[in-house]
Formats: structure tokens, C-alpha cells, sequence
């Protein structure tokens, strides 16, 4: 059931992201944007937690994951050193996620031609 939930979880973003574009003049961009927001705004709820427990590794794959990452890392910053910890700490949690994606996507810019 775990594998059930963490597809359907998956499966919920990719499609409402997709009815998004093709119905929206929104670009993928924004739509990444919309939901790295989402994700931290759904943490800030209590929500994101609750879809943690239901879903398990399906909430860590889809980019909400992200925003929530980045409001969990603001938050225990923010309380651990008040406001200027709230910055320290979001660049330090975040860092390696960010870097492995620049990281990646160079690598595969070199691999990979772009078709028109």
C-alpha cells in the first residue's frame, strides 16, 4: 500500500501540473516556482507533514519537497538565531540539493544536444 500511496502522491503532482500547462500560457518555470511555493506554504499549514505520513518517500521525490525543505531550514533558523539565522541556515540545509541539480544539469547539457 506504501508504494500504492507514494505513486498516487507522485502521480497527483505530475498531473495537476500538466492540466496547468497545457491549459495555462504558464511556462514550466512557473510552474516549478508555483509548486517549490506551494510546497513551503502546505509546511507552513501542517499539511505537509500529514502527506509525509501518508505517502512517505513519494512526498521526498516531487518538487514541493523542496519549498518544504526550505521553510523547515527557514524556520529552525529562525528560531535557533533569530532573523539572520533564518537565511544561514536555508543556504547551508539547501545547498546540496541546488548543487547537485546545477551539477546534473550541466552534465547532461554536455551529454545531450537540445532539439527544436
Amino acid at each position: 500500500m506504501l508504494l500504492f500511496n507514494s505513486f498516487m502522491f507522485c502521480g497527483l503532482v505530475c498531473m495537476i501540473s500538466q492540466i496547468i500547462l497545457d491549459n495555462t500560457k504558464l511556462t514550466p518555470g512557473h510552474i516549478t516556482s508555483m509548486f517549490v511555493c506551494i510546497g513551503a506554504l502546505l509546511s507552513f499549514l501542517g499539511l505537509y507533514d500529514i502527506i509525509r505520513d501518508y505517502s512517505l518517500v513519494g512526498s521526498s521525490i516531487p518538487i514541493t519537497s523542496f519549498g518544504n525543505a526550505l521553510y523547515q531550514a527557514a524556520l529552525e533558523g529562525f528560531q535557533e538565531h533569530g532573523f539572520i539565522g533564518m537565511f544561514n541556515n536555508l543556504l547551508s540545509t539547501t545547498s546540496a540539493g541546488i548543487s547537485g541539480a546545477v551539477f546534473f544539469g550541466f552534465m547532461f547539457s554536455l551529454l545531450f544536444k537540445i532539439k527544436d
